[in-house]
């Protein structure tokens, strides 16, 4: 069974290459594709977040991973599954980032913490609810700790 999904919008950032850090200090916007209606983002500005679901539409199809791996390739890291980690080599080419919302201007969104590139279809946008939030403490292993150090940091 397949599936077929349109973009919503697309990123618009100063992103062109895939890199793996810094994206903290990376602003997007997000603009609305023409065939969606301005009145699907009514009372957006009332939420301080964003989920952000997109498409990593620059991975080509050789690069798909189904199995374990190195997280990065870097043999520091344990081997894991390709659905124990957030890498962009997914087989549905999906990535889901929780954004600050910095302002609306009608069709555009302009986002904080958006790790897309320019140009990324955007699959769909939600408010983030408090109550949708993990009720317990999130849990972790080391080295995926390790691997984020650097990822929200400012680009240099």
């Amino acid at each position: 069974m397949q599936y077929s999904i349109k973009p919503i919008a697309f990123v618009n950032n100063t992103r062109k290459d895939i890199l793996d850090d810094n994206w903290g200090s990376i602003i997007s916007t997000i603009e609305l594709a023409e065939n969606i209606n301005d009145s699907s983002l009514k009372g957006i500005n009332e939420f301080s977040h964003l989920e952000i679901i997109f498409f990593f539409d620059k991975v080509s199809d050789d690069k798909i991973q189904y199995e374990a791996r190195h997280p990065r390739n870097n043999k520091d890291y344990p081997e894991v599954g390709i659905f124990a980690q957030r890498g962009k080599n997914r087989p549905n080419k999906l990535g889901v980032t929780i954004v600050e919302l910095v302002e609306q201007k009608q069709r555009i969104l302009i986002v904080k913490g958006l790790d897309a590139l320019d140009g990324t279809p955007i699959i769909d946008i939600k408010p983030v609810l408090k109550e949708f939030l993990p009720k317990d403490e999130v849990s972790q292993p080391d080295w995926s700790i390790s691997l984020m150090e650097n990822y929200w940091e400012d680009l240099k």
